[in-house]
């Protein structure tokens, strides 16, 4: 698996984690990091319109702020441009994807991530994340 794939804890514990803050004091504090950790899978649950993606707008528009790039892909096709704007989210530097299929949606995001040119990804969201058989009717 490679160098640092199994490891003991104890001689990494005091590794200082990179964070990017998510818009909500009380909600970095509560992360207890001090916001949202760099390299990491992070998945933010709840109801539908629950505003997972106004969190994840407000993320985006911080790592913005700080120089970053972000991306967004919208398995939803849902995501709207005056109310990112008006969170404060640079629309016009704001990479976006809007695909087909789930497949597709993933294999943006792993381009995106082996590219190391973004800062921040979100997918919006798992549960639109469809396949393509079940799009084209194959699945049972």
């Amino acid at each position: 698996f490679g160098k640092g794939s199994i490891m003991k804890l104890g001689e990494h514990s005091d590794q200082n984690i990179s964070t990017i803050s998510s818009g909500s004091l009380a909600l970095d504090i509560a992360l207890g990091v001090g916001g949202y950790p760099r390299g990491r899978i992070i998945e933010v649950y709840g109801p539908e319109s629950s505003g997972k993606t106004t969190v994840a707008l407000h993320a985006i528009a911080e790592v913005q702020a700080q120089g970053g790039t972000a991306a967004f892909i919208d398995a939803e096709h849902a995501l709207d441009p005056a109310y990112a704007k008006n969170l404060g989210v640079n629309i016009d530097e704001l990479l976006l994807s809007q695909p087909d299929t789930g497949e597709q949606a993933l294999e943006i995001a792993e381009a995106l991530v082996r590219s190391g040119a973004v800062d921040m990804l979100v997918i919006d969201s798992v549960a639109a994340l469809v396949p393509r058989a079940e799009i084209e009717g194959e699945m049972g």
